[in-house]
């Protein structure tokens, strides 16, 4: 007899878990898989971005490198902005990579008398790698301008012990630097000749930059000589511009943009005891008077030219209102071809050039306070004399002077005046010495002057204390035609926008 069993063999319960088991795994696997996938794209994403980014900042630097090229080769830019190609767009190849990219380059000119005072450049860099990460460079293409100084002279040059200073000092002939400063002093000579009109008894040879001040780690000698025959306007030029767009100040007539304004009159020109006495107003104009007669005193001064003691006419005795004037925004130059007494409060951007193209020197009397309308940059002064820049008798006792001024052969400075009949009236012994002087601004001085006069240790005439600082807001963005204090264009300002 055959028996059959009715027993069924069925799957392990062990075996379905597994299964589950795996596939819960796989799944997990699968999401770190995505999760680490997904982020190594990303990485190499956010790799290639940055490459591109990094990329894009030299493009754009070639950029401006290439323009600058640009305007070395097209002179006539540089001068009256003929012949700008703008925007223009330069394509960077890699030798061993082709092109790799190209920068998109702008420049804005400023002009002033159809002539070029700076451009401002802008280059946008992109890489092929990543056209979406552009980096854009902004830079300022100009001659460096001598307001990044508040003291250059050409001559040797003594800052006495109540002189306190801000912004960079430089003489091309050595320093005695009693003051306090909390910048660069420099010379451009190793050592120099300290006789008794520098305060050294007997005379003896010093370093380019000596003396008791403070900050003397900061003190360089010998510097690289600053140029001022290069650094000279040419007056030539600058009068035909005032003459035909600008504000022009006659002998006998004041013109703007060539139209006379008021009347003519008698000439002031070519003589110390007349000219022109302007006062800045704070709209941006200017009120013009002719000086007919002045009063003088017997006074003393470094100056080469008149030497010693000289006859000096500092104070206006009478004078006559000619015109209320305002200098053209597309050529604010004023030009006087006579001797100049200025004062007020400047609005604006402008310049002024004293200067006679015959014989006579004339030189710029400072005759009270001259301020700023404001200070953010919108407002500026440079006054440049043929002659000197005398701080006058009558004026302020605590006086205040803000601008980028400038002798171009003479000297900065106040005359000797000293309290003694013979030399000044009994009434003007009170002016002799003053209290203090500030400057906010840049001074450039040919020849060696002096604002405080001593005798042993106070300043037996001048200002017993004196405040120097430079206006680094207009060092960058100076008036109309500032003289330079280099020969070669460069950029500054250079910044990522």
């Amino acid at each position: 007899m055959l028996f059959f069993s009715s027993t069924k063999r069925g799957r392990s319960p062990q075996a379905g878990i597994t299964t589950l088991l795996v596939i819960g795994f796989m799944g997990v696997f699968m999401v770190i898989l995505g999760t680490v996938t997904s982020y190594a794209l990303e990485q190499a994403r956010y790799g290639r971005g940055l490459f591109a980014r990094e990329q894009a900042l030299h493009i754009a630097d070639a950029g401006l490198e290439y323009y600058r090229w640009f305007l070395a080769h097209n002179p006539s830019i540089l001068v009256a902005g003929s012949g700008l190609v703008s925007p223009y767009t330069y394509s960077i190849n890699d030798p061993e990579a082709a092109n790799v990219g190209n920068a998109v380059i702008t420049a804005s000119p400023s002009m002033q008398c159809g002539a070029l005072q700076w451009l401002d450049v802008t280059s946008v860099g992109r890489s092929i790698a990543g056209v979406g990460f552009p980096r854009t460079l902004n830079a300022r293409y100009m001659k460096r301008s001598i307001a990044e100084y508040a003291f250059l002279y050409n001559s040797g040059v003594w800052f006495g012990s109540t002189n306190v200073g801000s912004g960079p000092y430089f003489s091309n002939n050595g320093i005695r630097m009693d003051g306090t400063t909390n910048s660069t002093v420099s010379a451009a000579v190793s050592q120099m000749y300290c006789d008794s009109s520098f305060g050294c008894s007997p005379a003896s040879w010093q370093n380019g930059v000596f003396g008791n001040g403070s900050n003397s780690t900061l003190w360089k000698y010998p510097a690289s000589t600053v140029d001022f025959s290069g650094m000279a306007l040419n007056f030539t030029t600058l009068k035909a511009y005032a003459q035909a767009t600008g504000v022009m100040l006659n002998p006998t007539s004041v013109t703007v943009a060539g139209i006379t304004q008021g009347s003519t009159f008698s000439s002031v020109g070519a003589s110390d005891n007349k000219g022109f006495h302007l006062v800045f107003k704070s709209d941006g104009t200017i009120d013009v008077y002719r000086v007919t007669a002045t009063n003088g005193d017997t006074v003393y001064s470094y100056n080469d030219v008149v030497g010693d003691f000289y006859y000096s006419y500092p104070i206006i005795a009478s004078q006559t209102f000619v015109a209320n004037v305002t200098p053209p925004s597309g050529c604010a130059l004023i030009y006087s071809q006579a001797k100049t007494w200025i004062e007020g409060t400047v609005s604006g951007k402008m310049t002024l050039i004293v200067a006679d193209t015959g014989a006579y020197v004339p030189s710029i009397i400072f005759n009270n306070n001259l301020t700023y309308a404001t200070t953010d940059g919108t407002t500026g002064l440079t006054a440049v004399a043929e002659g000197s820049l005398l701080l006058g008798l009558e004026v302020p006792n605590n006086m205040t002077l803000r601008g980028i001024f400038v002798a171009q052969t003479g000297l900065y400075g106040r005359d000797y005046y000293i309290a003694s009949s013979g030399y000044l009236p009994a009434a003007d012994y009170q002016y002799v010495t003053r209290t203090s002087l500030t400057v906010a601004g840049t001074i450039v001085s040919n020849q060696r002057g002096a604002v405080c006069w001593s005798s042993g240790s106070s300043c037996a005439s001048g200002f017993l204390a004196r405040n120097n600082s430079y206006d680094r807001v207009l060092a960058f963005a100076p008036p109309p035609f500032t003289p330079a204090a280099t020969t070669d264009f460069s950029y500054v300002l250079w910044r990522e926008q």
